[in-house]
């Protein structure tokens, strides 16, 4: 009778174990999510990382407590951690973003693009300047029917120098954000080119905005979609490099 009676305690014990643990578990997702803005997964068919990419871009200043950010020095260790797990399967990028630091997006665009695990992007709201080249980084892009994305020339802000060296700088920069786009979507060079030296769409500016239909016709984007599209996509090319490993 004691061993009966003592049997149910132990495995009460243990459940009690495991519920802390599960907590614990939460709790450093959520920790995950309020610092850095992404969290790993490993309740679905197969175990991804979400990283949002969300407000202005924060390059080599750092932007006012007030302004929402991603801080590209917080995302950088993380792609490569993520490239390095052996847990994780795959990638999917949030993005809602209006752009921001030229040479820290392109930083984080460059990594993504050379990531041999499976990579997704979702955009929401918006992808707008340089948030086009991270939209384009991944292996497969959708965006949302009611997102946008701004394309328009390189804009520096504080002084500059009115010299032929300055714009010629300016060039070679807007080239490389525009090879960098067309190397990684369908669009043609000269087609984004236009798009962004359009003069009839922008009351103040120049540039052109798409919004989700338009960025998939034009080839920026692969497919309109939302959350589900986007997760099973990634599961598709998870699966598919794990068929690809089996074949002898």
């Amino acid at each position: 009778m004691n061993r009966n009676e003592q049997q149910p305690e132990k495995n009460t014990g243990n459940q009690n174990h495991g519920k802390v643990e599960e907590a614990a578990n939460v709790q450093d997702q959520l920790k995950d999510v309020v610092e850095n803005g992404a969290v790993t997964t490993d309740d679905g068919k197969h175990v991804i990382h979400c990283l949002t990419i969300i407000g202005q871009i924060e390059g080599h200043y750092a932007l006012s407590s007030e302004n929402k950010t991603t801080k590209y020095e917080h995302v950088i260790p993380q792609l490569v951690a993520i490239e390095e797990s052996r847990e994780i399967e795959g990638l999917l990028i949030l993005l809602n973003t209006v752009g921001g630091d030229i040479e820290a997006g392109l930083a984080l665009a460059e990594l993504i693009a050379g990531m041999k695990k499976p990579t997704v992007s979702l955009v929401l709201g918006g992808g707008h300047s340089i948030g086009v080249p991270l939209a384009v980084a991944a292996k497969k892009s959708f965006i949302a029917p009611s997102a946008t994305m701004t394309i328009h020339p390189v804009r520096i802000n504080g002084l500059v120098l009115g010299v032929p060296q300055a714009f010629t700088y300016f060039q070679r920069m807007q080239e490389r954000i525009t090879r960098f786009v067309t190397d990684n979507s369908h669009m043609a060079y000269d087609r984004f080119t236009q798009l962004c030296m359009n003069t009839d769409e922008l009351a103040t500016d120049v540039g052109s905005v798409l919004d989700g239909e338009d960025a998939v016709k034009e080839g920026l984007i692969d497919s309109l979609g939302s959350l589900s599209d986007a997760i099973g996509a990634l599961y598709d090319m998870i699966d598919g490099d794990r068929e690809g490993k089996q074949t002898p």
